[in-house]
């Protein structure tokens, strides 16, 4: 499976950015695909994930982006998105998206939950 990220870029604090994630060689719909962003000096952290189509394409976000963000899937493009509103200086971050086949009732939100991975985008955020 490959993943191409795209749509970073600078946006001033309140603005919006849409990130997508496209992806080669398997069909979204039948994995679990998800964004982390890591910022300058931290750890990579869970953003949001969408469950595959068989599982009702749950998602699940991390409190801070709550309201913020919606991930969403594209089948028939293969693509999932990101869409962020209201964006924070604290969003600053490379974003990557991932998938995997694999399926578990708990929340998927490590990083060794993910088999694939994307380059990162750029998302800086200005206040």
């Amino acid at each position: 499976v490959q993943l191409q990220a795209s749509g970073g870029g600078s946006v001033q604090a309140g603005g919006s950015v849409r990130l997508s994630c496209a992806a080669s060689g398997r069909a979204l719909s039948r994995m679990t695909t998800a964004w982390f962003r890591q910022a300058p000096g931290k750890e990579r952290e869970f953003v949001a994930s969408i469950r595959r189509s068989a599982s009702s394409s749950t998602t699940h976000y991390v409190d801070s982006v709550k309201g913020r963000f919606t991930i969403s899937r594209d089948n028939a493009k293969n693509t999932v998105y990101l869409q962020m509103n209201s964006l924070k200086f604290e969003d600053t971050a490379v974003y990557y998206c991932t998938t995997t086949e694999r399926h578990f009732l708990g929340l998927m939100i490590r990083t060794d939950d993910y088999a694939y991975w994307g380059q990162g985008t750029q998302v800086t955020v200005s206040s």
